[in-house]
C-alpha cells in the first residue's frame, strides 16, 4: 500500500467515526438531562468540527481549512466560556434554602 492510498484510507476512516461521534454529541445535546450538559455537548460539538476540519484540510491540501478551524475553535472556546459565566451567575442568584446562609 503506497502511502497516498493509506493516507486516503485513513482520512476516510476519521472523517466516519468524526461523523458518528458529532452524531452522538448531538443526541446528548438533545436529550440533556440538564444545562451543563447541553453545553458541554455544545463543546464537544465544536471541538469535534475542528477534529473534522482539519481532517479535510489533510484530505485536500487546501490549507485555508486551518484558518477555518482556527476561528471554530475560537469561537467554540468564547462561547463556552459565556455559558460558563451564565450558569455562575444563574446560581449565584439562587434563594439559599432554610437554614443556609445564616452565617451558623
Amino acid at each position: 500500500m503506497s502511502g497516498a492510498a493509506f493516507l486516503e484510507l485513513a482520512t476516510t476512516i476519521a472523517l466516519a467515526l468524526l461523523s458518528l461521534a458529532l452524531l452522538l454529541a448531538f443526541v446528548r445535546l438533545l436529550r440533556g438531562p440538564t444545562l451543563p450538559d447541553r453545553v458541554l455537548a455544545l463543546d464537544m460539538l465544536t471541538t469535534i468540527a475542528v477534529g473534522y476540519v482539519g481532517v479535510l484540510a489533510i484530505k485536500t491540501g487546501f490549507t485555508l481549512y486551518i484558518d477555518i478551524a482556527i476561528a471554530v475553535a475560537l469561537t467554540g472556546f468564547l462561547a463556552t466560556l459565556a455559558f460558563a459565566r451564565y450558569l455562575l451567575s444563574r446560581k449565584a442568584g439562587e434563594q439559599p434554602a432554610t437554614g443556609e446562609g445564616l452565617g451558623k
